[in-house]
């Protein structure tokens, strides 16, 4: 360290803030922890906006019987998801909503279905592309997050 330099200057800003740089994945997965919609987002915004769009962007499911489905039974989500707005969108479409609420209840009762979305984060940080950003386009960064999770259900379909 040189002579009249601050321990601050060569750290750089504080990695906790909101304000830093990177992007994350979001995934709805089904029961089994297959992949059903995707998609990315800035590192700085809160998780909670990222759910209307994935959860418009399901696609219709077949079904074994009856017509296709259009929108999932149930969801299940941690805290970050607890908002009245959230839960009153959700209750509009139809969707049963399990959504731990903040300082009430603990997010541990969620673990039984939480592992599947952890199993397939997993699976696609395995994917060399996707652990670091090369891309600079978002367009391009989430095609190849498609890619991945096209790649994990058609392992899935091959077993």
């Amino acid at each position: 360290m040189s002579r009249g330099s601050k321990k601050g200057d060569l750290t750089g800003p504080n990695p906790v803030d909101r304000g830093k740089y990177g992007s994350k994945i979001h995934l709805i997965t089904e029961r089994s922890g297959l992949p059903i919609s995707v998609g990315i987002s800035g590192a700085n915004p809160h998780d909670s906006q990222a759910l209307i769009p994935l959860v418009c962007g399901i696609p219709p499911i077949r079904s074994h019987r009856g017509p296709r489905r259009r929108r999932p039974a149930e969801l299940h989500a941690d805290k970050g998801y607890d908002y009245h707005h959230l839960r009153r969108w959700l209750a509009l479409r139809g969707i049963t909503h399990r959504i731990a609420r903040k300082g009430i209840e603990s997010s541990q009762r969620l673990g039984r279905h939480r592992w599947a979305v952890e199993r397939t984060v997993a699976r696609l940080a395995g994917c060399r592309r996707l652990q670091r950003r090369y891309e600079r386009k978002a367009d391009h960064f989430l095609a190849f997050t498609s890619i991945a999770c096209t790649l994990i259900c058609y392992r899935r379909l091959t077993k």
